[in-house]
């Protein structure tokens, strides 16, 4: 798919015309605006991030976990949707977004949301704590992480037990 062009807002709208939560055109967009890691790009996926309808939402959520200079004003953001929401994709987004930024400052929502009864949660869990344990590993974010390697949920288990072995500096 060739980049695309136009106004960030014009972006999120064709990104909001795809059907496919996981469609090629709405992860293109999100490409381009991660490229662009603009304020504006930012301003608009906060703006996102407090709309009033879950698609809306998510594409907030997927584009501010993609945006790494704006770390200190995202994290406030995704972490008051971590509290608030419950949703299981839009956790499981934050969740991911979490883990590419990457942020220690992010452990204590991830923590609350690694015992959700959502498997799909508890995956976003899973792949967020191996990014944001510090250095370094946070004890609480370690417990969490090892309990979740024994989740009923053999996918959660194996992501988790693969950033077990990562945060322990085992080979794999």
């Amino acid at each position: 798919m060739p980049p695309l062009e136009g106004t960030v807002r014009g972006l999120v709208e064709t990104a909001l015309s795809d059907a496919d939560p996981d469609g090629p055109l709405r992860w293109n967009v999100i490409s381009e605006l991660w490229q662009r890691a603009d304020l504006e790009s930012f301003v608009e996926a906060r703006r996102l991030c407090e709309a009033g309808t879950l698609k809306e939402r998510l594409l907030g959520v997927d584009v501010m976990g993609m945006l790494r200079p704006f770390a200190d004003r995202a994290l406030p953001v995704l972490r008051r949707l971590a509290a608030g929401e419950d949703d299981p994709m839009l956790l499981y987004s934050v969740l991911v977004a979490f883990g590419h930024l990457a942020d220690p400052r992010a452990l204590p929502s991830v923590i609350d949301l690694a015992g959700h009864g959502d498997a799909r949660v508890r995956y976003g869990a899973a792949y967020a704590l191996q990014h944001v344990l510090g250095d370094p590993p946070d004890q609480a974010g370690l417990d969490a992480l090892r309990l979740l390697a024994s989740d009923a949920d053999a996918d959660v288990a194996a992501w988790a037990a693969l950033g077990v072995a990562l945060a322990m500096g085992e080979d794999v």
